[in-house]
């Protein structure tokens, strides 16, 4: 999409006079590389020390090593699938193309190359994830395991492909910085596992174009920082990725200044884009995971090279990693809220890994688990390569962990309510997102997320696209795409682009009671917002032992309103609709489950799925990604008076 005035006028109206002053800069000295790009100096006698402890790769579980050796293989045979697209042309990729939309981005000079624009460039998400290089790590983990040459030949093969087609400040690649931070990433990480290849030191340190590319990446991270209301989780890549650099590929001049500069920015940006609860500010749960994984990543770099790291950094990492701990369900599957666009900070492991599994283990092994932490099954390949590196925490007597499993995240707005038969529901009183644009938040005020045994039931139907189709963007990201209530047909919060909120619906908890509701008593929570004018909207939940019963009620203070009242079931529960009352099924471990939902009588219900103008009834498990999943609505008028009653029983 091109982005109109209004939208900048918009856009310009949420920064203050730092930002606007920085991103003037900015735009001067972009002007000035343009006309006189920067010149790398010369490099003599590099030598790469950040290397694996010896006996690093012998611990990782076989079980681990078979999985990824899978994977590397399949991406030898040239096959991968990024955002629900399989790409068969690995062997020899286009570097600038788009096989979604068969398009190729335009050569030039990289701030001129419109990348939002979907019909000049093609899908920009699916162009930069193949130049995160996050591949050639799974190739480069494949050869450490294996020794098998082939793995590192392929991978040498990519990077001298990918640098003579991307020189420095031409083309799509260099437009964004999360993208170069995570590339510098990789590449340390590269290089770290082909250290016992005999090519790996002519491939890098002894390489004039890879030491050009490496000098001005960093170069380029240097001068233009994400700034202001977009300093959320690219600019904790952007210095997770500088500074790894700048202590493993520490060979220029500059690297002492950069590596202290990220080092600042990095314990400057995790303090801030983290609640002191551990949850991170944007609320969006799969930016939580890369923020972890990346921060867990620069201090492995930290201790690799013997930096010393600001005690704060370690706290908030560990921090976030009981609050994961904390909020996930009985399959250790977090809650599904907020953006979430399948990005990782380091990738070593292949397919059927889980995520939240790893970085738990992660946690473990650097952190120590606490007594109340789920059991963490599966193994990774990550987890023994991060924990050689990073110190093992060093226990402080100032630093208090939770004795007990937390259930309500005060200064996040998130509670987490669990009853009997592994229920677990979220209920969303939070703030509306990170910073004054809110990037990466819905309209979700108030909204509640049920499951069963890790089955959703009551969904999040997540994010599916950013770029390119707006209207299945507005959709995922509104108010009637989640499970709470709309008035008048308009959203709680003001959209003012695809990464852009002008108004901002304010939430606030009024009572929770998260006693364990599995010995027979009741789990409450309730909460109030005010994002439609001249109304508030309240919500009670309840969760019930004894019957296995979520109850939710509704009331609008306020005049008379047209009411959208919006549940939307998981892509496994399949509904049988009748009048004001839904059976629900599914099957879970090739066991029949089922539930009954009653939905409030004074609404008419309707059953929607997979419909598309406008769209209603989706479910997006990852992004790129949609299926038809069962949405109900009731809509009617509010009274003022009388509340809407749902109650959703579980069947014993």
């Amino acid at each position: 999409m091109t982005m109109s005035v209004g939208w900048y006028l918009r856009r310009l109206s949420r920064m203050g006079p730092r930002e606007v002053g920085g991103r003037a800069g900015d735009a001067v000295r972009r002007r000035r590389w343009r006309s006189a790009r920067p010149d790398c100096p010369s490099v003599t006698g590099a030598r790469f020390t950040a290397v694996l402890p010896a006996g690093t790769i012998a611990a990782i579980p076989p079980d681990a090593a078979k999985r990824l050796i899978a994977e590397a293989d399949r991406l030898m045979y040239g096959h991968i699938e990024y955002f629900g697209v399989v790409r068969d042309d690995l062997t020899d990729p286009d570097w600038w193309y788009d096989p979604k939309t068969g398009r190729r981005a335009p050569w030039g000079y990289a701030f001129d190359v419109p990348y939002r624009n979907e019909d000049a460039v093609g899908d920009i998400k699916q162009i930069w994830e193949l130049s995160r290089h996050q591949y050639l790590t799974v190739l480069a983990a494949a050869y450490a395991i294996t020794g098998n040459e082939r793995y590192a030949e392929r991978v040498a093969e990519h990077l001298r492909s990918w640098w003579a087609a991307n020189p420095p400040l031409r083309g799509v690649h260099w437009i964004s910085g999360i993208e170069l931070g995570i590339r510098l990433l990789s590449w340390v990480w590269i290089r770290r596992l082909l250290d016992g290849w005999p090519g790996a030191a002519g491939l890098f340190e002894g390489n004039p174009v890879a030491l050009n590319q490496i000098w001005h990446h960093q170069r380029w991270l240097a001068a233009f920082p994400s700034r202001g209301s977009s300093a959320n989780n690219h600019i904790i890549a952007e210095a997770a990725g500088q500074f790894a650099a700048a202590c493993a590929f520490g060979w220029f001049p500059s690297s002492a200044r950069w590596r202290a500069d990220a080092l600042r920015s990095l314990e400057r940006q995790l303090r801030g884009n983290t609640f002191a609860s551990g949850l991170n500010r944007e609320l969006a749960t799969e930016y939580h995971g890369l923020v972890l994984e990346l921060g867990l990543a620069a201090v492995a770099e930290a201790d690799a090279a013997d930096v010393p790291v600001p005690a704060s950094i370690r706290l908030v990492l560990l921090r976030m990693t009981d609050a994961l701990a904390a909020v996930v369900d009985s399959r250790l599957r977090p809650p599904r809220q907020g953006d979430a666009d399948d990005g990782h900070g380091l990738v070593v492991d292949g397919a059927g890994t889980e995520r939240w599994a790893s970085l738990l283990a992660t946690g473990d092994a650097v952190f120590g688990r606490l007594a109340w932490w789920p059991t963490v099954t599966g193994t990774d390949v990550r987890t023994p390569l991060l924990a050689a590196l990073v110190r093992p925490y060093a226990k402080d007597g100032t630093v208090t962990r939770p004795s007990s499993r937390p259930a309500h995240f005060a200064d996040a707005g998130l509670t987490i309510l669990r009853g009997p038969g592994e229920i677990w529901a979220r209920c969303d009183g939070g703030p509306h997102g990170f910073l004054s644009i809110a990037a990466h938040a819905h309209a979700d005020a108030l909204s509640v997320e049920v499951r069963h045994d890790g089955v959703d039931v009551l969904a999040d139907p997540g994010t599916y696209c950013y770029h390119g189709q707006p209207g299945w963007r507005q959709y995922f990201r509104s108010t009637l795409g989640h499970n709470t209530l709309q008035l008048d047909g308009s959203d709680q919060s003001v959209s003012g682009g695809p990464f852009l909120w002008t108004r901002h619906a304010r939430s606030r908890v009024l009572a929770v009671d998260t006693s364990d509701a599995s010995d027979g008593g009741t789990a409450r929570w309730s909460a109030e917002h005010d994002g439609y004018q001249r109304s508030v909207h309240r919500r009670r939940v309840e969760l019930t032992a004894a019957s296995q019963e979520l109850r939710v009620v509704d009331e609008v203070r306020g005049p008379r309103r047209a009411v959208q009242l919006a549940f939307h079931l998981g892509p496994a529960i399949a509904a049988d609709v009748a009048d004001n009352r839904a059976r629900l099924t599914w099957t879970r471990d090739g066991e029949d489950r089922s539930a009954v939902l009653d939905l409030p009588g004074q609404l008419s219900w309707r059953a929607h799925r997979g419909e598309t103008a406008p769209p209603l009834g989706w479910y997006s498990a990852g992004f790129g990604r949609k299926e038809p999943s069962t949405t109900l609505i009731g809509t009617g008028f509010t009274d003022g008076a009388e509340g809407f009653t749902t109650v959703l029983r579980f069947r014993g």
